[in-house]
C-alpha cells in the first residue's frame, strides 16, 4: 500500500541517502543533529534539554560570551494582552530601540519589529502613514503616532498557512516560530494583514559587545539566514513576570500588558475603562493588541 511522502520527509531522506557515508560520526556533529531533529512541540524533555545544550555552546562560541537559552513553557491562566495609548504616545521610537536591544534583530541588513507611524490628527488613512520620519523635536503638535508589531491574533493567518508548521499559536496566546523548522517561504509573511514579519536575507550581524546572553528558544535567541522572525511579547522575559522590554522603555507609560484572564490586571482595566480597538478588525484575526485614546487633544 503506497503511502504519502511530504516534501520535507523526502528532502530528509534524500539528504541521509546521499551522506551516509560521511555520517559515521554525525552525532558530533550539530549541524546534522539540528537538521534532522523534529518540531520543537514534538520533542521531549530530555531532547529539548540536548538541543538547548548544543544551541548555547554553538552560540557561546560564535559570539565569545556564555549564551543561556531558555524553552520556559507558558504559565497556567495565563493569556496576555497589550494596549497603547495612542493619545500619550510621543513618538520617540524608544521601544523600537529598546526592543532591538533585547532581541538580537540583525544590524545589517537592520531588522526592526516595531514600527511607528505618523499620521496626521484628525485623520486615519493608514496608506498616508510616514515610515520614516526625523523631526528635531517630538512630539510634534500636528500628529499623533501609532505604532504597529505582532498583533498576536488569536486567528492568526499566518499559522494557518505555513507549509512545515513552523509557527504556532501558544497557550499564553504568543504566536511563535521555530526558527529550525522554518523553510523560509515567506509564505506567513504574505498573509499578515499588519506587516509583523520580517525574513533574513543574509547572516544577521550583530556586534559581539551587543549581543544579549538571555535567550528563549521561540523567541530572541540568534537566528539564521533564510528564516522568517517577529515580535513574541519577549517571551524570554514575560513567561518569568517580567514586561516586555517595550513596555519598560516608554518614557511616557503609553504601553501597557498584562493577564487578559486576570481580572485585577493592567490590560484588564484597559478594556473595561476605555473605548478600545483593534486594527484590521473586520479581518476576523482577532487581535490581542489593543488601541485606545486616554485623554483628548489640547
Amino acid at each position: 500500500m503506497k503511502k504519502k511522502l511530504h516534501r520535507r520527509d523526502f528532502l530528509k531522506l534524500s539528504l541521509a541517502g546521499l551522506t551516509a557515508a560521511s555520517l559515521s560520526g554525525c552525532a558530533k556533529n550539530t549541524a546534522w543533529q539540528d537538521l534532522f531533529h523534529r518540531r520543537f512541540k514534538e520533542l521531549t524533555p530530555s531532547e529539548i534539554k540536548r538541543l538547548i545544550k548544543r544551541l548555547e555552546e554553538r552560540y557561546s562560541r560564535k559570539y565569545g560570551k556564555t549564551i543561556h537559552v531558555k524553552a520556559t513553557p507558558p504559565m497556567e491562566g495565563v493569556v496576555f494582552g497589550y494596549a497603547l495609548d495612542l493619545s500619550r504616545c510621543i513618538g520617540c521610537r524608544r521601544c523600537v530601540y529598546a526592543c532591538v536591544r533585547e532581541n538580537n534583530p540583525s544590524r545589517d541588513v537592520e531588522i526592526q519589529w516595531i514600527r511607528v507611524l505618523r499620521l496626521k490628527k484628525g485623520e486615519f488613512d493608514l496608506e498616508k502613514a510616514e515610515h520614516y520620519y526625523s523631526p528635531e523635536l517630538v512630539p510634534e503638535d500636528e500628529y499623533f503616532y501609532m505604532p504597529v508589531q505582532c498583533q498576536q491574533c488569536e486567528n492568526p493567518p499566518c499559522v494557518k498557512v505555513c507549509p512545515v508548521k513552523a509557527t504556532w499559536k501558544e497557550p499564553d496566546g504568543i504566536v511563535v516560530i521555530d526558527y529550525n523548522w522554518c523553510i523560509g517561504c515567506r509564505t506567513c509573511m504574505a498573509a499578515c494583514p499588519y506587516r509583523a514579519r520580517k525574513f533574513n536575507w543574509n547572516d544577521p550581524v550583530i556586534p559581539e559587545e551587543e549581543i544579549n546572553t538571555e535567550t528563549h528558544y521561540l523567541g530572541n535567541r540568534p537566528r539564521m539566514k533564510g528564516v522568517v522572525e517577529k515580535c513574541t511579547f519577549c517571551i524570554q522575559r514575560t513567561r518569568e513576570g517580567r514586561y516586555p522590554a517595550c513596555v519598560e522603555a516608554c518614557p511616557v507609560g503609553a504601553r501597557k500588558f498584562g493577564n487578559l484572564l486576570d481580572p485585577e490586571s493592567e490590560i484588564r482595566y484597559v478594556l473595561e475603562n476605555f473605548r478600545v480597538y483593534r486594527l484590521k478588525e473586520e479581518l476576523n484575526t482577532e487581535p490581542k493588541f489593543f488601541y485606545f485614546f486616554s485623554i483628548g487633544w489640547g
